[in-house]
């Protein structure tokens, strides 16, 4: 189930950035992060009403740490797709996504079977090479810097949510979605980016993107609680995948034999971890 459950997240996940950084490219990627995190904060509210729980301080300190991975992650990460192609920069951030909280769920003592090891060994290859750019003799695309803050961002949101216990509920959810949104204003004002939303491309586009990061944060959360971590991280890591899919079937973007080969990894990478 929890291999389930983090699938389910990597899909949400891919959709979401999709909607996204296409709404991103056709208008500005500030007002899309904005609304992106009101509606994934509204979407978390509706969700912890469906649930009693009990949370701790500690549990909710922990939603608030996501959600400043959380907003950090969607800021750089939209700013990133409207810069350069949605194929390259989504992919990037998957990397930093597996990698964090893999290594915070080993010194908290998880061990995992041979088969996932191989697993991640399959999926952090194969996540870089669906971020090449074909073409251009491998040189990485515009909007890398992007794509690793945007990466360092959702991996601290793995790491922090991944410590909810079941009793919390899903208030802390809620927390890490209201403190995204907080984050993304305060870091689009930082910049001296405008982010007041202006268009019903921004505006809907950014409310579909947070409900389904909404949905992806859920799964993965419940993904932690059913099962490992490292297990749960990685698997939802490959959302990129998903991005990359819908840009070459959707947008026509052409996939290099590299992105190829990187796609057949990620797929090797869900075989192994779910037979291990």
């Amino acid at each position: 189930m929890g291999v389930v459950l983090a699938l389910a997240a990597a899909l949400s996940y891919g959709l979401s950035d999709f909607v996204g950084g296409v709404a991103s490219r056709r208008s500005s990627p500030w007002p899309v992060a904005i609304m992106c995190a009101v509606g994934g904060m509204a979407g978390a509210v509706l969700v912890a009403l469906t649930r009693s729980g009990d949370p701790t301080p500690a549990d909710l300190g922990w939603g608030a740490l996501a959600g400043v991975g959380s907003g950090l992650g969607g800021a750089f990460l939209y700013r990133g797709l409207a810069a350069g192609r949605m194929g390259v920069v989504a992919p990037v951030s998957g990397v930093g996504a597996a990698v964090l909280p893999v290594v915070v769920a080993l010194l908290g003592g998880e061990r995992p079977g041979l088969l996932v090891w191989c697993g991640i060994a399959a999926a952090l290859p194969g996540i870089w090479l669906v971020s090449r750019e074909p073409g251009d003799g491998g040189r990485l695309a515009d909007g890398l810097l992007d794509g690793v803050l945007a990466g360092a961002g959702f991996g601290l949101l793995f790491a922090a949510i991944g410590q909810v216990p079941q009793s919390a509920g899903y208030w802390p959810l809620a927390v890490a979605q209201t403190v995204g949104l907080v984050s993304v204003v305060i870091t689009a004002t930082l910049l001296g980016d405008s982010w007041r939303p202006r268009t019903a491309l921004e505006v809907g586009g950014g409310l579909l993107a947070g409900a389904l990061a909404t949905l992806a944060a859920l799964g993965f959360l419940l993904a932690t609680q059913a099962g490992l971590l490292t297990v749960a991280a990685v698997l939802t890591s490959i959302y990129p995948a998903v991005t990359v899919l819908l840009a070459a079937t959707v947008l026509r973007e052409r996939l290099g034999a590299a992105q190829g080969v990187g796609l057949l990894l990620c797929l090797a990478c869900v075989a192994l971890v779910a037979a291990g």
